[in-house]
């Protein structure tokens, strides 16, 4: 019997006892992908696991993710000066404009240098422009400060969209809305930082003053310094799970499909931020290239590699999805094909369960003919 006239044979119901007398091939038959009834990513096995770094290896290069993050970068430095100046006006409400400026620029000695001396520039320029506008004014500034800050949201939007295979199907005033939105959350969860880091830099000068003293020891020094460093971690991956939930155009995932991305995208920028730092001061020569240019592109190339690890920990998410058939979107459970997400509706390798079975099923009447063949 050939193989193609066997198996349109079973598919049209024609029964085969033998492809089900042995307990392995019938359990062939039932196999699911690994870690397909996960309800977390704690609960996704090993398998699992290397099945998801394997696809995004293979998507980060079908979706280009190189041209997405060159574009996320060139927005974002578009909406950098609108951003800085709605901070400085939003924080100036409850604070001193200089006392921000301090904050933030001891926030930004983890960025190479050149970067960090573009944004204390244009900080200082938000700074002195926005000193003593209020009331109307100051909201009306504020507004354009924010819209003028939406680019940065937009870029964000479509490259997640193109990550989790979603097609932008709202409005104009919807979508506007929402990188609106994005927007202020990223300028509040900014201000979040700031008032932490400065709450932090207080308690980690009042526990030097009382080490001088002999009043505590190193591990308390250090305990403080583990502190600092886990609230960022858990700041900025919250706020990169924001960024992950409403961004796209589908139904929210819920919050603990969105964690590991957010996480790994947290720890990638620091490490690309330390790394490139590094780089640009002890190992290449940007000003011998670039001259007096040097300092924007320095800037760039660290907004372009920090989008890398942003769309690295959204790959990570719309992958971990893939690989589970449970739903992992907010509200009731729905069945697949019902759930408002394209990644929350299929099964590992981009099928539904139906064309997973289906696929499994082939595959064991595939060895069973080769056996059957091999007796002969």
């Amino acid at each position: 019997m050939a193989l193609d006239d066997a198996i349109q044979d079973h598919a049209a119901g024609t029964e085969l006892p033998e492809i089900r007398a042995s307990s392995s091939e019938n359990d062939a038959f039932t196999k699911l992908p690994p870690g397909a009834t996960a309800n977390s990513p704690l609960e996704m096995p090993k398998g699992a696991w290397k099945l998801i770094f394997k696809r995004m290896y293979t998507m980060w290069g079908f979706h280009n993710l190189s041209l997405l993050g060159a574009g996320l970068a060139f927005f974002t430095f578009l909406a950098l000066t609108p951003l800085l100046a709605a901070t400085v006006m939003l924080y100036g409400l409850i604070g001193d404009p200089q006392t921000v400026q301090r904050q933030m620029l001891a926030i930004v000695e983890v960025v190479p240098t050149e970067a960090a001396s573009l944004i204390e520039e244009q900080l200082l320029g938000a700074v002195s422009a926005n000193q003593g506008v209020t009331g109307l004014a100051l909201a009306i500034a504020l507004f354009f400060a924010i819209y003028g800050g939406t680019r940065a949201a937009n870029g964000m939007i479509g490259a997640l969209n193109i990550i989790n295979e979603e097609h932008e199907s709202r409005g104009i005033v919807t979508l506007t809305l929402r990188a609106f939105g994005l927007t202020l959350a990223a300028i509040f969860i900014a201000l979040t930082g700031l008032i932490s880091g400065g709450a932090f830099a207080w308690l980690q000068t009042q526990t030097q003053d009382l080490m001088a003293q002999g009043l505590l020891g190193e591990g308390t020094a250090l305990a403080f310094k583990i502190a600092t460093w886990t609230a960022a971690i858990l700041l900025g991956s919250a706020g990169f799970a924001l960024i992950m939930r409403h961004g796209p155009d589908r139904r929210p995932a819920r919050w603990r499909w969105l964690a590991p991305g957010a996480l790994l995208a947290t720890l990638l920028w620091l490490l690309i931020s330390f790394g490139f730092s590094f780089y640009v001061a002890y190992i290449s020569d940007y000003n011998a290239t670039y001259g007096s240019l040097s300092a924007i592109v320095v800037f760039l190339m660290w907004l372009f590699l920090s989008a890398f690890g942003i769309l690295a920990g959204a790959l990570l998410n719309a992958e971990i999805e893939r690989q589970t058939t449970v739903d992992t979107t907010t509200g009731p459970e729905r069945p697949m094909g019902e759930r408002g997400a394209v990644l929350a509706n299929i099964a590992e390798g981009g099928l539904t369960m139906e064309q997973w079975l289906q696929k499994t099923e082939r595959r064991a009447l595939q060895r069973y003919i080769r056996k059957q063949r091999s007796k002969k």
